[in-house]
């Protein structure tokens, strides 16, 4: 098991905040482990670090202007914990300007569930791990726990963190196969306000999944 930080807006548009207890399955954690504290983030008011965002706060996004954060989560990520350990999780560490100019603007770290943009518009959101080459990009396991960050907008959506485009959370049109029925409660109760899976509507982008080079 391991604990998630919620933060979403309730019914009267006022922010609250739960701790849950929820499966360290990789469906739930990838709700959660996106982008590291002190990552910054591209708002309408100017960039904001990661931690420092609210639901309410509205994000730029690639195609569609500013846009509403409705959800929020976090979790701590353990360096060297068994769990991490069994499934080869690592944190990405994305060196200043490896993309190009400002791409990124500072050394970013990035959690395991986290994808870029990579072709435009009709381009792939793709899982930093698959950009690694031990130079520019590389795999690390800092010192000391750290706390990873994703968010939801009003749909899925691709917003600039530290200069490069990164998605916003989505389960994946598989989500339904991969927390079954039996799992399926808990893992909706981590985002109140949503009624079913089929409300995050349809990924924006083309995604390949961890590990494979195909998209779904």
């Amino acid at each position: 098991m391991r604990r998630y930080r919620i933060r979403t807006l309730d019914a009267r548009g006022d922010i609250t905040e739960s701790f849950q207890l929820a499966p360290a399955l990789p469906l739930f954690e990838e709700a959660f482990s996106a982008f590291a504290r002190g990552s910054t983030v591209e708002t309408d008011m100017g960039p904001m670090a990661v931690e420092d965002l609210l639901p309410g706060d509205r994000v730029m996004t690639r195609d569609g202007g500013a846009m509403e954060i409705r959800w929020i989560g976090s979790t701590i990520y353990v360096p060297g914990h068994a769990s991490h350990k069994a499934r080869n999780l690592h944190l990405t560490r994305i060196m200043a300007d490896s993309f190009g100019l400002a791409r990124p603007s500072a050394c970013l770290l990035t959690g395991p569930a986290a994808r870029l943009l990579q072709g435009g518009s009709e381009g792939m959101l793709t899982p930093v791990q698959g950009f690694v080459d031990g130079i520019s990009v590389i795999e690390t396991a800092p010192p000391a726990p750290v706390e990873l960050f994703h968010m939801c907008l009003a749909r899925h959506a691709v917003i600039r963190v530290g200069g490069m485009e990164f998605e916003t959370y989505h389960p994946g049109a598989d989500a339904a196969r991969r927390v079954g029925q039996s799992l399926r409660p808990a893992f909706m109760a981590l985002f109140p306000g949503i009624g079913g899976l089929e409300d995050f509507g349809r990924p924006a982008y083309k995604r390949a999944p961890f590990g494979l080079a195909e998209a779904v």
